[in-house]
């Protein structure tokens, strides 16, 4: 693919938006950035790249732009904007910056999508290729864009890439020699069409395979499963409540691998996996079966699964204030992912719930949060349509504000309980990620901790 001289629009400039134009700019294009933030909001960046030669369309997105570009390269997230309709039917390419990457990129791709459960399991998959002694790298939405390791990459090199359906909508040549599907449950409507335009994204990963390359779907998961007859590749199935003949699976105890013609192998027992709650039961399975068709072994597998007790934001124990657990899982940004952080505990919980919307149902929550949860604070934009949507099931309170929520939290717990930060939203409204969001909540039950600790001694 030639981009010399090429007219190349990049549309934002996060951290994404920043490799791109770094990697254009190395190949000689005309690089031309749109950003919907202000050259005030942009800061010091605003400068540096224009200094470097690129021209920056700040505060807003104009339509001629998009018309006069060779090349269109959208950063994940960005809103599907009316611009690229209008672009595509000028005859105007639109490539994500995986696509682009993949077109340059020496190695092997293992792509991992899915609503819930990406960065865990690229991380393990990682962890565990290197202690294999890989050469393995970990990319894409958990932290390095791909297309920054394009320069440096060799034959040999396996890329872990956690991959987005905002991603995967514009991609054309792309492939992962091991694609990985998690799961799928509703999220990202403020973004696509509908349920199954999301649904249609991420299945891109799988139906863009070829043969010889391999799939790695939940058998657990129907929809997900359904693939399994559209697909190209040779598919694995891992699961959680049935035997497989190919795949990775539980049987008693234990986590067994049957993959290609290796002989079955057990791996390790469920019990010695330190993260909490049934979906990392199942990460823990796909990330065995990515990693055993890389040519991991048993013994890389264990020591990885043992030695990892999870990522920041994702469950992640915080402190004890006089017997009440707060628990930060500010990644559980969906419907689903909140459900499935609820279900980890056994004890009565005060949760945390709210944001900005993506236009999830929260009436999926009524039946977990009646059996678990004891108490609701909600805070954020979407508060009124989950107070709505939750209704007479469990008592709720308001907090004014973010710093609000772990004081009225701590009033509601007693010993023994958990408070739980699962917004099942973004964090838009309040914050710039939901890493600045849960760094907040865990700095404010710190704050909570020393305030109230002279009165424990």
């Amino acid at each position: 693919m030639e981009l010399r001289g090429k007219n190349v629009l990049v549309v934002g400039l996060g951290k994404t938006g920043e490799a791109v134009a770094d990697f254009l700019l190395r190949r000689g294009a005309r690089v031309k950035i749109s950003e919907k933030k202000t050259p005030e909001a942009l800061g010091p960046a605003f400068a540096e790249w224009t200094a470097r030669g690129v021209e920056i369309e700040a505060g807003g997105h104009r339509r001629e732009s998009f018309l006069a570009a060779d090349l269109i390269v959208p950063s994940p997230g960005v809103p599907l904007l009316a611009e690229y309709a209008a672009a595509r039917e000028a005859g105007v390419p639109i490539l994500s910056e995986i696509e682009l990457a993949f077109r340059f990129l020496k190695g092997r791709i293992v792509g991992v999508t899915g609503t819930n459960g990406k960065s865990t399991t690229s991380t393990l998959i990682h962890r565990i290729l290197k202690s294999a002694g890989r050469k393995a790298v970990l990319a894409g939405n958990i932290g390095t864009p791909l297309i920054s390791f394009v320069d440096r990459s060799r034959d040999d090199h396996i890329y872990v890439t956690e991959i987005s359906s905002f991603q995967l909508e514009f991609i054309d040549l792309f492939r992962a020699s091991i694609a990985l599907f998690l799961n799928v449950s509703q999220n990202h409507l403020d973004w696509h069409p509908s349920f199954d335009g999301y649904f249609a994204s991420k299945a891109k990963l799988v139906l863009g395979q070829r043969a010889g390359d391999q799939a790695v779907l939940n058998r657990d998961d129907a929809r997900v499963w359904s693939l399994k007859r559209q697909a190209s590749s040779e598919v694995f199935g891992f699961s959680r409540r049935r035997p497989l003949a190919r795949g990775c699976f539980v049987r008693g105890d234990r986590i067994v691998v049957r993959a290609g013609d290796a002989p079955e192998r057990e791996i390790l027992r469920v019990g010695e996996i330190r993260l909490p709650g049934l979906h990392n039961l199942e990460n823990v399975l796909a990330a065995a079966l990515a990693a055993t068709l890389c040519g991991a072994g048993p013994a890389a597998i264990r020591a990885a699964v043992r030695g990892f007790s999870g990522l920041e934001h994702r469950l992640e124990p915080i402190l004890d204030v006089r017997g009440v657990s707060f628990v930060n899982d500010s990644k559980a940004t969906t419907v689903d992912a909140a459900i499935k952080a609820i279900q980890s505990f056994d004890r009565p919980i005060v949760l945390i719930l709210g944001g900005k919307d993506k236009g999830s149902d929260f009436t999926k929550l009524r039946r977990i949060v009646a059996s678990r949860v004891k108490k609701i604070i909600l805070v954020g934009a979407a508060k009124d349509k989950i107070r709505a949507a939750l209704a007479g099931v469990v008592p709720m309170d308001e907090a004014p504000a973010f710093r609000d929520v772990v004081p009225l939290a701590f009033a509601a717990a007693a010993r023994g309980d958990v408070v739980l930060l699962a917004p099942a939203c973004t964090s838009w409204d309040m914050f710039a990620n939901f890493e600045e969001r849960g760094r907040v909540f865990k700095r404010n039950v710190r704050t909570l901790a020393r305030r109230i600790a002279p009165r424990t001694r």
